[in-house]
């Protein structure tokens, strides 16, 4: 008897918290927050700096110059790039290896879903929370949403409730068939403004994992 008087307490409680979350306000509040702060962080340029392994030995180097255009579009700029030793932009031209060009474009929309991840639209936010399990979490606002972006992905999300801006995100997706997973971790600069630090993706049908962390930003000046 005290185990289920206990059992229901515990789900009262459970029920409390998850009711005390209004996801349709939740999903607003923080797509305002992104659009404020992408509205600040549009201002700034960065260099991003990746590290591309396959089985676990290190194949490529990559540094980009990236930034927003006018239209809001984030926009990148390579700037230095080593496969294997080598200077790419001196074999660039003459890659005729059809493999080579598979991965390279198969890489490249692994990237640009990851991207989808990470930059949201007002709607696509407001669709994941509204479909999304929403907790609390050592503090912050976890949510888990399935078939967010591409059928049967999963998206996981910590938000931070006082600014309601993204803190982290993980995603376990698919690119084809292949399946892929990527982690995004989040940072204030002293004014507040969240920014990427660092991501990681993972292509385990490729066994590549692709490490990425932005650094050097700076704001333009107009």
């Amino acid at each position: 008897m005290k185990k289920l008087t206990l059992l229901l307490v515990l789900a009262m409680v459970s029920s409390g918290i998850n009711a005390q979350i209004d996801k349709e306000k939740l999903s607003l509040a923080v797509a305002s927050a992104e659009a404020a702060n992408m509205k600040q962080l549009a201002t700034y340029i960065w260099k991003r700096h990746s590290t591309a392994t396959v089985n676990g030995e290190k194949k490529a180097t990559m540094v980009t110059e990236t930034s927003f255009d006018a239209a809001g579009k984030l926009q990148t700029k390579v700037i230095d790039a080593e496969s294997a030793g080598k200077d790419m932009r001196r074999i660039r031209g003459r890659l005729q290896d059809t493999k080579k060009e598979e991965a390279a474009d198969y890489i490249e929309k692994a990237l640009a879903l990851a991207l989808s991840y990470g930059f949201m639209s007002k709607g696509e936010l407001v669709d994941f929370f509204d479909k999304a399990t929403v907790t609390e979490s050592d503090g912050f606002i976890k949510a888990v949403a399935s078939n967010v972006l591409v059928p049967k992905d999963t998206l996981t999300v910590l938000v931070d409730p006082k600014t309601n801006l993204f803190v982290h995100k993980s995603f376990n997706s698919f690119v084809g068939d292949d399946p892929i997973s990527g982690e995004l971790t989040y940072a204030p600069f002293s004014n507040g403004v969240m920014h990427g630090t660092e991501t990681t993706l993972n292509l385990a049908a490729k066994n590549i994992v692709i490490n990425g962390v932005n650094q050097d930003y700076s704001q333009r000046v107009n």
